[in-house]
């Protein structure tokens, strides 16, 4: 079962202010690998990250090709991390797009001064720790709210 703890918000939420802004993982359809700091990535809910995407570039043409992905938090100075797996879905407009620029870090909003952006919402499908073991992971049939 997943159900994102308040320690994850905790420690993700403020990342960048903490210097620990969490990596994106994704990949082409073709299967080439890119990776990229995400300054606004935050607990959304209990099952789901979301990040402002403000960039528009190789990570997001990898998402909307292909919605697998993967986040990896670490703080070195504390010793916690996690790796988050995934499916994105993009939020160019509406609601969900809103609630999300809504909670995004005001440093990282201010970078995208005319709100072009788009949200990005990961469904998590599983958490592990560091070295691999699983944490948590969702259960078939476990229902996720608005992410496919």
């Amino acid at each position: 079962m997943i159900e994102l703890t308040n320690e994850m918000g905790e420690q993700i939420n403020p990342a960048l202010a903490n210097r620990v802004p969490c990596i994106l993982a994704t990949a082409s359809p073709g299967g080439v690998p890119s990776i990229g700091y995400r300054g606004s990535m935050m607990v959304f809910d209990g099952q789901h990250l979301a990040y402002w995407e403000r960039t528009r570039g190789t990570e997001l043409a990898n998402i909307e090709a292909n919605p697998r992905v993967e986040v990896l938090y670490r703080d070195h100075a504390t010793r916690i991390g996690w790796k988050f797996h995934g499916v994105a879905r993009i939020y160019k407009e509406g609601p969900i797009r809103d609630q999300v620029m809504a909670k995004v870090v005001e440093r990282e909003l201010a970078q995208d001064a005319e709100r072009k952006g788009y949200a990005v919402v990961i469904r998590v499908d599983k958490v592990t720790n560091m070295i691999g073991q699983v944490q948590q992971q969702r259960e078939e049939g476990q229902r996720s709210g608005f992410v496919p």
